[in-house]
């Protein structure tokens, strides 16, 4: 069995720091986003450019009242938070970063992704039952349905990536997109997964789950202190991960020209896909739960099998 080396090491620690920041910092992001957006002020005093919001907010949830419901199912309504961190984090363990930046290159790293944001659903389900609360429970049910279907679109829209790459490795799908990235071939298939992220992050327009003018806070509405924080982090590093993957699937990953490094265009086609999660937020509004399940079955899951379809088609044509 193989040590872990110290730059292995490294590149974990590292990986773990950024993305925990990252979802700290995607706050203050969103909020001049959706000022800037909006025509109105962000946060504006507590610092330079309002960025001390970070801070406040989460010495705020650190130190806010820990407060667990008595009808609630203890252990699992502790549970719960954690796991949609923990999946997430995980999901990162396969994404390529940069050449040689990449905490495990996995010959089934797609396979991988697509287990870990499965195992999220849980987090939702497990949260809103063990609260014991109406509302939390209906925002529950709605997650469940809305995570497990949008899945099965996911899933299928990056069929045509593996077929083109020939390759469940990530790695291997970024240097497959050398002379083409894979957005122009698979429009279709990009267009799909990005919906589907909306949904699985359960973001706006897609936040059915938690819809406050419905459900008060859907499936969190017993939770405060850091189990809360847990939950707002884990959303927010959901986003990062699907900005990651599209740009990884999609958008050749850390291809670019010579002259910026491999890692600084990754992070350059990241932000500019974390910026549009943030106008989506601004401009869209949101559906009927019944739209979104029927838009899901009825649209995307037929373009999904014909982009399927077509792109085996040609694959099949040009190896002939």
């Amino acid at each position: 069995m193989e040590t872990a080396t110290p730059n292995y090491l490294l590149i974990i620690g590292g990986v773990l720091f950024v993305m925990l920041n990252v979802a700290a910092l995607l706050i203050w992001v969103e909020r001049r986003g959706l000022a800037l957006f909006q025509d109105r002020y962000g946060p504006n005093r507590a610092g330079p450019l309002g960025l001390f919001i970070v801070a406040a907010d989460s010495i705020k949830l650190f130190f806010k009242q820990d407060w667990i419901p008595p009808f609630a199912d203890k252990p699992v309504f502790i549970l719960a938070p954690a796991i949609v961190v923990v999946t997430v984090l995980m999901s990162f363990v396969v994404i390529p970063f940069a050449p040689g930046i990449i905490v495990a290159d996995l010959n089934i790293g797609l396979l991988f992704f697509l287990a870990m944001s499965s195992m999220g659903a849980y987090s939702i389900i497990l949260g809103g039952w063990a609260s014991n609360n109406k509302y939390s429970l209906l925002g529950a049910m709605r997650g469940a349905a809305q995570m497990i279907s949008y899945e099965v679109f996911m899933g299928l829209s990056l069929m045509g990536v593996v077929l083109l790459s020939g390759s469940f490795s990530l790695v291997e799908i970024v240097e497959a997109q050398r002379g083409l990235w894979f957005f122009i071939p698979q429009i279709v298939g990009f267009v799909i997964f990005f919906i589907a992220g909306i949904a699985e992050t359960h973001r706006l327009p897609f936040d059915i789950p938690e819809a406050e003018s419905e459900l008060i806070a859907g499936f969190h509405s017993e939770y405060s202190g850091m189990k809360f924080g847990m939950f707002f982090i884990g959303e927010y590093m959901g986003i990062t991960l699907i900005s990651c993957m599209i740009v990884t699937l999609y958008f050749g990953g850390w291809l670019g020209p010579d002259f910026l490094p491999p890692i600084v265009w990754f992070i350059l086609k990241t932000l500019f896909f974390l910026l549009i999660f943030v106008l989506l937020r601004a401009s869209m509004p949101r559906p009927r739960y019944d739209q979104l399940m029927e838009y899901g079955w009825k649209v995307l899951l037929p373009l999904t099998l014909l982009n399927l379809m077509v792109t085996a088609g040609v694959v099949l044509w040009m190896n002939e």
